[in-house]
């Protein structure tokens, strides 16, 4: 691996840095000037081809790398002036040279106006346009592989777009939303043939009339434009293979796709069907999806979130698993109704079976016992949603968006366990079942009356339904003493049944004053009113019982402590905020203060129990803008912290074979200061992007746990612990990239260290973690060379859990490679390799991920073909360990074997 590693930096060092001239000068209007952000292109006279492009800095100043033996046209372009051309012709052992411009203003310059040649950057304002074809290497095939070739934008291990080290909101094609959830569906089934341009939108706004009186910085939405060929005509593809894997057992997959884009509708279908581990949309990634729903009053001081009950489902680890087969199917349309009116949505449905086959080690703290596991868990979800949207748009002054969501989906998990701890052992079989449906309504209107008053009203209702269900099948006498179980059994059968029915309402206004274009005041007043109903009874099945038939069970209570919950729960928080937002030089403030008036109440066991309380919670927002593209920011939260009435059921709930958990209907809120300081810098003119941020919290009278632990069983309750006992988390991050000719260059670096306290068997217990990541890597943009992407990971996760100290290693080097030849084939494959590995030298695990794909496919041929290996080095398992307040976790999971396939592909 080191010979590797090193002939792919000597080939960095021929390719990037081989002899070339730098042409430097300055781009000035006629009075002398500089133009930030005017761009110069260099154009080889002989074949028109682009050889090189620069956009100025503040100064003016460019900076072009060009070849000896050839001779350029230069042309230099800002907007609202004369493009000026220039020819240069570049001898042998040439010195670096100079060139300046002086633009000339034009009278007019219309939108209409056509360049006989294309910038591959474009800079207009907010909004930074990208040449797709300028950056694209010849190997792309989605619209990710597209976004990874554009300076300062990046596409994570999930498929997610980040630009300038921020998340993308909103995907749009040809201005119209695509899946208005995250940007993961659009990078993985875009076409890239479709791809013209990429326009990043940065500080956007949906609503005009509040772009310049809210704080926009971290909000970024891209649009694509399509080529011209893509335009009011049906375009997409089909894909189909066929294979078997390692154990001669036969796999499949089926993609088709299709998209139809005019300037009256569009209408985009997706679909995915495989057993080859390719997962499009996982169940995280339902109950991530909000559908265009954002933080209700975000800023305004509360956290209170209703809590959705996965039943801690077994997580693939990237989606790697025993087994894993997909069924998803989607669409999205959008429609223009009129010339005000503008309708669309989307329905998504996914079904996923996964086998999880798994080992742990489980170290648990105060007991100082270690429970070794074996687990095979069979899952399913079944995943449903539909969305339709509004917007209503008369004039400029007036908007009206109508949104509603819904989402169902079923959940099952079968599964076996086999615990060995101290000396018994447990053979368990456990069953899962969850079908949550909820509709998310959102009703917002703006408002602008005259030029200084503009007002916003928002209104958003949820109502929820959840069933979860857990039964647990064990040898053992699951908590005796707690749970009264018939002990004259084979096995003892536990069954946990709960549901919970959520309505939440939240309404706020805002008035807007502009008090001049430097300075607005903004009130909000509003309230969130939350009700929810909680029941929940444990019923134990003999050993000739039948769960399909459960009217004839009998719930079991608690011989001293009740196992019935039937809870109401309501929680109300009444609120008036007013910030203040002003300008001067380079700074932006943005002080404010919000007052709450918080009511919850709880009624259970006949009782009903109210809390009522005033709290007045600051913000700051400040902003230092050193250049158009270089700021320091800083902000400031002082939140309260509420729960939901999982926390304040008392009766206690059993979660798991070895957890019980009851809630507190006393508890109090918790108080939470948040910080963060922000640096960001992207220099366009020498394509280096540098972002880094600092985050601390300390949350006082924090919500805890208060558990009961002997040996691996464990009971909690949640309380208030004493402010004397703060939680605090430190957390910084750093992404530096720069991109020297055709060779991106990048380094990130992440830390988190984090205390809390919890109460362990009646003794408050302090527990640590710090944690670090660290990437390095380099990807070249070659057109006629051979593309790599090369680079190294270390994580290093240090826990402290009650004096147990335990430091865990994962080191991985991966490599990725592209390369055309024979005109019509191209290869692409990737490499990870791991070493997981410990402090205590207890474990030292190698393994390695080789993928590969061979394409056959020849110019304007709409049929492709393709031999497709995953996992070829035929890996068995992979690594990774975890922590908590109450125990330290090593865990094992298996993953599918090698598999060989035979795709075909047609591009409608």
């Amino acid at each position: 691996m080191k010979n590797l590693l090193i002939t792919i930096f000597l080939l960095i060092n021929v390719t990037a840095f081989a002899q070339q001239v730098k042409l430097r000068g300055f781009i000035k209007d006629s009075i002398g000037d500089p133009l930030e952000l005017a761009n110069v292109i260099a154009t080889d006279k002989v074949t028109g081809a682009v050889e090189s492009y620069a956009i100025t800095n503040y100064e003016g100043k460019f900076q072009l790398d060009l070849e000896e033996r050839r001779t350029y046209l230069l042309r230099a372009s800002f907007l609202g002036y004369e493009t000026m051309e220039k020819e240069l012709m570049i001898p042998d052992n040439s010195a670096d040279l100079n060139m300046n411009f002086t633009l000339k203003a034009q009278a007019s310059q219309l939108d209409g106006v056509e360049i006989v040649y294309e910038m591959p950057v474009t800079v207009k304002g907010d909004t930074i346009v990208y040449n797709a074809d300028s950056f694209n290497r010849g190997n792309e095939k989605k619209l990710g592989d597209v976004m990874k070739n554009l300076p300062g934008v990046e596409v994570n291990d999930e498929g997610e777009i980040e630009v300038e080290g921020k998340p993308v909101q909103k995907v749009m094609v040809e201005g119209k939303d695509f899946f208005d959830g995250d940007s993961k569906l659009a990078t993985k089934n875009i076409p890239a043939n479709a791809v013209d341009k990429v326009e990043v939108l940065r500080n956007y706004s949906e609503v005009g009339q509040l772009r310049g009186v809210t704080n926009n910085q971290d909000n970024i939405a891209i649009n694509i434009r399509l080529k011209e060929g893509k335009k009011n005509f049906w375009f997409g593809e089909v894909t189909a293979g066929s294979g078997v894997d390692d154990e001669l057992n036969e796999r499949y997959l089926l993609h088709p796709k299709l998209f139809y884009y005019n300037p009256k509708y569009s209408l985009n279908f997706i679909t995915d069907f495989n057993d080859i581990g390719e997962v499009p949309f996982t169940w995280r990634d339902y109950f991530n999806f909000t559908g265009g729903f954002r933080n209700f009053n975000r800023g305004g001081g509360t956290n209170f979130n209703i809590r959705e009950s996965d039943l801690g489902f077994s997580v693939t680890q990237n989606n790697r698993a025993n087994s894993i087969e997909t069924k998803f199917l989607a669409g999205n349309f959008s429609y223009a109704a009129s010339d005000t009116w503008d309708l669309s949505g989307f329905g998504i449905a996914s079904d996923n079976k996964t086998n999880v086959v798994s080992n742990s080690i489980r170290q648990y703290i105060n007991s100082g016992v270690t429970e070794t596991t074996e687990n095979v868990n069979d899952q399913r979800s079944q995943l449903g949603m539909l969305k339709l949207s509004s917007t209503f748009k008369p004039n400029v002054n007036f908007q009206l968006d109508y949104d509603a969501l819904v989402k169902t989906s079923k959940q099952t998990e079968s599964g076996s366990t086999l615990s060995l701890f101290e000396d018994f052992t447990n053979d368990i079989t456990e069953d899962l079942e969850n079908k949550p449906f909820s509709i998310n309504q959102n009703v917002n209107a703006y408002y602008t009356l005259g030029e200084d008053h503009i007002f916003a009203g928002q209104m958003q209702h949820l109502w929820q339904d959840e069933d979860p269900f857990y039964n647990a099948v064990t040898d053992l006498v699951p908590f005796p003493g707690l749970l009264p179980v018939d002990t004259l059994q084979n096995r003892y059968s536990i069954n946990q049944q709960k549901n919970i029915k959520t309505s939440k309402l939240d309404a706020k206004v805002d008035y807007y004053y502009v008090i001049n274009n430097k300075s607005n005041l903004n009130l909000t007043v509003g309230a969130t009113l939350s009700n929810q109903k909680f029941n929940s009874n444990i019923f134990q099945l003999l050993d000739n019982g039948d769960r399909e038939n459960l009217e004839e069970t009998t719930p079991i209570d608690g011989e001293s402590e009740s196992l019935l919950n039937d809870v109401t729960y309501g929680f109300n928080d009444l609120f008036l905020g007013a910030h203040y937002k002003f300008k001067t030089g380079q700074f932006t403030f943005s002080p404010g203060l919000t007052l709450h008036n918080y009511a919850v109440k709880n009624e259970q066991f006949g009782t009903e129990l109210k809390q009522n309380e005033w709290q007045v919670l600051p913000d700051v927002f400040a902003l230092w803008e050193l250049k158009k593209s270089e700021s320091i920011r800083f902000t400031y939260a002082l939140s309260a912290e509420y729960t939901d009435v999982n926390n304040f059921a008392e009766a206690y709930v059993f979660n798991n074979y070895n957890r019980m958990f009851r809630g507190n209907r006393f508890l109090e809120n918790a108080i939470a200061h948040s910080y963060n300081l922000t640096y960001f810098s992207f220099n366009m003119f020498n394509y280096t992007n540098v972002m880094g941020s600092v985050n601390y919290s300390r949350k006082t009278e924090g919500i805890k746990n208060d558990s009961q632990i002997v040996a691996i069983n464990q009971v909690t309750i949640p309380t208030n612990i004493d402010s004397n006992f703060p939680d605090e988390s430190i957390s910084a991050n750093g992404r530096f990239s720069k991109r020297v000719k055709k060779v991106e260059f990048g380094l990130n670096a992440g830390i988190n260290w984090s205390l809390s306290n919890n109460i362990i068997n009646e003794t408050i217990q302090e527990s640590k973690s710090f944690t670090q990541s660290y990437r390095v890597s380099a990807r070249s943009s070659f057109r006629d060379w051979p593309n790599f992407e090369v680079g190294y990971n270390l994580s290093v996760n240090d826990y402290n859990n009650g004096g147990l100290e335990q430091t865990f290693y994962t080191k991985r080097p991966y490599m990725n490679v592209d390369i055309n030849f024979l005109k019509y084939f191209s290869l692409s494959a990737n490499w990870d390799f791991y070493n997981y590995s410990d402090k205590a030298e207890t474990i030292n695990n190698e393994y390695s991920f080789l993928n590969a794909t061979l394409y056959f496919q020849q110019a304007d041929n709409p049929w492709e073909f393709s031999i497709q290996g995953t996992n070829l080095i035929n890996t068995g398992f992979i690594n990774n360990d975890s922590f908590n307040d109450d125990f330290n976790t090593t865990n094992q999971f298996y993953v599918l074997p090698r598999i060989l396939m035979l795709v075909i592909k047609y591009n409608l």
